[in-house]
């Protein structure tokens, strides 16, 4: 008998209803013996709890490990350590702690909700660095190439043009140079030949040159030669009578001889002794002391001319020096020879350097944001077993069995909820959105639109900038043409020394040159890249994963309460039965705290909006809404006050609940307040 009673109880333990949704599914889904062993008490199967608890912590630990570490820079040593370190501690939490095991579970509902969203965010800026910013970048600085790579090409050609010019100068002064012997030459033999013009000046000769005292006299090669030539011109007359003297007397012993007779020789020979004839010769002298033939600057000429033959005959040398002044450049910051190419790749090098640096704190944020994802989850689970009203708000399974177990022993139950009980509770089976919930959809969408806004202008941006550059490199396109032809010839005739001194040095000027030289900017175009369709995919992607995520999260945060029911069952009953307790004294209370609220109501001033609406019901046009529980009442289904200057209705269900009576124009002395019970509320948790 003893072993039919415990049969009896054991089947009767089997075929209890189960407790929650999920029980049923797996009841109804997996086999009999996966389903005992899911929802056993835990000193049930300990051998086989042990192993897949610990099976169970090390694929999650491998999982945490990857979304933690995956962007953290280290060694493969120190990360296969770190690795092995951490999957051994998931193991034993995994094999030993239920809170673990629960914890690791809620990170998925935890993932749709803002964590995710966050570490969504994370992904749109890491899309919007490797995207529009990069191409931003990128971009500018080609432009800013371009401009630097146009100016270097206005200094090239500024350089051809300025070596035109100068070209044959430098040949010029080069073939100078190169004919240094030449002119030595040339200089040697002009000073051989201006010698004998140095000796007729300088020399001591047609005078007495003891006779030389008023030369000596003389302080300037003026005054010297003007003194020779006047001694020279009375030397001249001295021996033109000495000479005349001598012709006298040779014509006088020539007639001697010719005639012999003693007398008459002496008579007809007499005309040979007028030697004293040659006297008259004197009368030269004044005449070469005032009309002497010597030009006034003849003495300054021949220094002048004698100094520069004498320092041509020294030696003739020639050097080309050439002397470079530097300048300040247009913008004061570097000189024209700085290479602008190099400063813009360096500016550019820091600006990507930051940008990299960017990159690497939101890969790191990302880690971070994985480990609040957990935390989140496991603070989830803290709270659930400590805080009773805790998320506490939703009408399980067991809620309603409890219900159903009072309804047939005939006591106070609660299913259906009230109208103005329903805005307390969530109900897990209903897909519509609870407005607690709905809260929580508007702040995440809110989030997603402001961010989205930020996306589309920088992508906006991006493509603005994209056709400014593109525009600048189809209407920039410039071709250059640099022509130049000179031509000099010039011809010294002569054989004279100062002709062939001109035509070593005039004549160096005589070359020739052209230039004609094509060139264009073509290889300084900027060459502007639009996004590519990855590109927009990782910027928008994200964000509408975000708004889908934005929608899950009620459901999701649903789940969380699931999860958490799984791993403490008792504890879910307790919240159950403290919650269902909770709602039947709200219920016995509930006519006299909707009274008060409704008598509270009906002494409140009237305001804008009930003039409003008073003056839409002139126009035929009636809106009504139940003063208990909110609901719009359509047509003439609302239950409408009937005493004069009292504008409340109420719905079917709320008028019977109220025993009929309008407590919005009850005298206020009447008054019976009903103290809150705040302090025992539930609320729900994002």
């Amino acid at each position: 008998m003893a072993v039919t009673m415990v049969k009896l109880s054991e089947l009767r333990r089997l075929k209890k209803a189960p407790h929650s949704t999920l029980e049923k599914i797996s009841r109804w889904v997996l086999p009999d013996f996966a389903h005992r062993f899911l929802f056993s008490q835990s000193q049930e199967f300990p051998v086989a709890r042990f192993f897949l608890g610990a099976l169970f912590g090390a694929l999650s630990g491998a999982g945490l490990f990857l979304g933690l570490f995956h962007n953290v820079s280290m060694t493969s040593v120190n990360r296969l350590l770190a690795g092995y370190a951490f999957v051994a501690v998931c193991i034993l939490g995994g094999a030993f702690s239920s809170y673990f095991r629960c914890s690791v579970l809620l990170i998925f509902p935890s993932v749709l909700g803002s964590r995710g969203r966050a570490y969504l965010m994370l992904f749109v800026l890491y899309g919007l660095y490797r995207g529009p910013i990069a191409n931003i970048h990128r971009n500018v600085q080609d432009v800013a190439f371009s401009m630097g790579c146009n100016i270097e090409l206005q200094i090239k050609h500024s350089k051809v043009m300025w070596r035109v010019v100068m070209e044959p100068f430098m040949q010029v002064v080069q073939g100078i140079v190169e004919d240094n012997g030449e002119f030595q030459e040339e200089a040697k033999s002009v000073s051989r030949k201006f010698q004998s013009i140095r000796d007729e000046v300088m020399g001591q000769y047609g005078y007495d040159s003891l006779e030389q005292g008023p030369v000596a006299a003389s302080n300037s090669t003026q005054d010297l030669y003007a003194a020779k030539t006047m001694m020279q011109c009375d030397n001249v007359v001295e021996q033109g009578i000495e000479r005349c003297r001598e012709w006298f007397e040779v014509k006088w012993q020539d007639c001697m001889d010719a005639i012999k007779a003693p007398v008459i020789n002496h008579i007809l020979c007499v005309s040979m002794r007028f030697h004293f004839l040659c006297d008259i010769m004197r009368v030269m002298k004044p005449w070469c002391r005032e009309e002497i033939p010597v030009e006034g600057n003849f003495g300054q000429t021949f220094d002048k001319l004698n100094f520069s033959i004498d320092a041509l005959s020294r030696e003739f040398s020639t050097n080309v020096v050439l002397q470079e002044e530097e300048q300040q450049s247009v913008f004061g910051v570097s000189t024209l020879q700085e290479d602008f190419t190099e400063g813009l790749s360096k500016a550019f090098e820091d600006t990507k350097v930051i940008l990299e640096q960017f990159l690497g704190l939101i890969q790191l944020l990302l880690s971070c944001t994985f480990i609040t994802i957990f935390t989140s989850a496991f603070g989830y689970a803290r709270q659930y077993t400590q805080d009773i009203r805790f998320d506490n708000i939703y009408i399980t399974t067991y809620f309603r069995q409890i219900d159903a177990r009072r309804k047939r022993a005939d006591k106070r139950y609660l299913l259906p909820l009230k109208k103005a009980e329903r805005g307390l509770f969530i109900n897990p089976r209903s897909l519509s959105i609870h407005p607690s919930e709905l809260k929580l959809v508007m702040a995440g969408l809110l989030q997603v639109v402001s961010l989205a806004v930020f996306v589309c202008v920088l992508l906006a941006v991006d493509m603005v900038l994209h056709h400014i550059f593109d525009i600048i490199r189809r209407h920039t396109f410039t071709e250059f043409t640099l022509t130049s032809s000179h031509h000099i010839d010039i011809n010294v005739g002569g054989q004279s020394m100062m002709a062939k001194l001109l035509r070593k040095t005039i004549g160096a000027f005589n070359t020739s040159s052209n230039l004609d030289m094509q060139s264009s900017n073509q290889h300084c175009l900027p060459q502007p890249r639009a996004l590519t369709t990855e590109d927009y995919l990782w910027s928008f992607v994200p964000l509408l994963m975000m708004a889908l995520m934005c929608c899950l999260q009620v459901y999701s945060n649903r789940l969380r309460r699931v999860i958490a029911a799984f791993y403490f069952p008792k504890r879910e009953k307790r919240r159950a039965l403290f919650l269902y307790n909770l709602q039947i004294q709200r219920r016995i209370s509930y006519t006299k705290k909707q009274r008060t609220r409704l008598m509270q109501l009906g002494t409140g001033e009237k305001t804008v909006f009930s003039g409003v609406l008073s003056r839409l019901e002139r126009l035929g046009c009636r809106l009504r809404w139940c003063c208990v529980c909110g609901e719009r009442q359509r047509g003439d289904r609302a239950m409408e006050c009937t005493v004069p200057g009292c504008q409340a209705a109420y719905c079917a269900q709320c008028w019977r609940d109220l025993g009929r009576i309008c407590y919005a124009c009850v005298p206020t002395s009447n008054w019976d307040p009903v103290e809150s019970c705040s302090d025992t509320d539930m609320y729900y948790v994002h």
